[in-house]
C-alpha cells in the first residue's frame, strides 16, 4: 500500500482488481443458508408468533382495514387462472381476429370472463397474429424469389 492514498499505484497494463467474468465467489451461497435479517426476525418473534396473530384478528374484528386484510390474504388463496368455455370464431386468417377479439370482449363485459382473463386471451391472440404475419410474410418471399428465379432463367 502506498504512504499516501490519493497517490497513483502503478499496475500493470490491462491487470485490474477485479476481473471481468470471474466471480469472487464461484460456488454461490450455500443452500439452505438463511439471510441474517431473516433468523434475528425469527428470534424476536419466538413464542409471540400466536399473540400477534391474535391481536390482528381482534384489529380485523373491531374495523382495521389493514388488519382485515392481512387476515383475509392469509385465510383466502390468491385466485388462480380458471377454465374458460365459450365459443371462439376458428383463427385461420389476420381476418378472423376481430371477430374473435370481438367475441372475448363481448363475454368480458357481460362478465362471463374476468378482465384479466380477457386480456390473457387477447394476449395470446396478439402471438397468433404475429405468428400468422409470419408464416404470410414467408410465402410472399418465397412467391417473390421463385418469380426472380424464373426471370433470371429466362433468356
Amino acid at each position: 500500500m502506498t504512504a499516501d492514498s490519493l497517490q497513483k499505484q502503478i499496475t500493470k497494463p490491462g491487470s485490474h482488481l477485479f476481473q471481468k467474468g470471474r466471480s469472487g465467489n464461484p460456488a454461490g451461497r450455500q443452500p439452505g443458508s438463511r439471510n441474517q435479517a431473516t433468523i434475528a426476525a425469527e428470534v424476536l418473534l419466538e413464542g409471540e408468533a400466536e399473540a400477534l396473530t391474535r391481536r390482528a384478528i381482534e384489529l380485523a374484528l373491531e374495523g382495521d382495514t389493514t388488519a382485515l386484510k392481512l387476515c383475509l390474504e392469509r385465510i383466502l388463496p390468491q385466485r388462480r387462472s380458471r377454465r374458460v368455455i365459450f365459443d371462439l370464431p376458428p383463427i385461420d386468417r389476420i381476418e378472423d381476429l376481430g371477430k374473435a377479439i370481438g367475441s372475448v370482449l363481448q363475454e368480458a363485459t357481460s362478465g362471463q370472463l374476468f378482465l384479466d382473463e380477457a386480456a390473457a386471451l387477447i394476449g395470446m391472440m396478439e402471438f397468433q397474429r404475429k405468428a400468422l404475419e409470419t408464416i404470410d410474410l414467408e410465402q410472399r418471399l418465397q412467391a417473390l424469389e421463385a418469380e426472380t428465379e424464373e426471370d433470371d432463367m429466362a433468356p
